[in-house]
């Protein structure tokens, strides 16, 4: 299994319906609208490499409102107990 990271940089006015269009795409697991430079985050999940160039050439690129992507391949998963420590780094807990 192949896991790619894509950012895309959408139009603003379609930043909404781009994410909706990408969620129903062929091995988008997540889509998220982020902050920052990017605009949107999507997560995929493939049987192979040959496959990343049909989803994100043939696919994504060719959405309505995707103006740029860029994708990471990712080496390693790491047990999900140790992803929450590391996004809730500087969050306060109540209790």
């Amino acid at each position: 299994m192949v896991t790619a990271i894509v950012l895309v940089q959408a139009e603003r006015l379609r930043i909404p319906e781009t994410a909706a269009e990408l969620a129903n795409v062929t091995h988008v697991k997540e889509v998220y609208s982020v902050t920052g430079e990017w605009d949107i985050v999507a997560l995929l999940r493939l049987p192979s490499y040959e496959d990343l160039d049909d989803v994100v050439t043939g696919q994504l690129r060719r959405l309505p409102g995707i103006m740029r992507t860029q994708t990471m391949l990712a080496f390693r998963t790491y047990a999900p107990e140790l992803l929450d420590q590391g996004f809730g780094v500087g969050l306060n807990e109540q209790g």
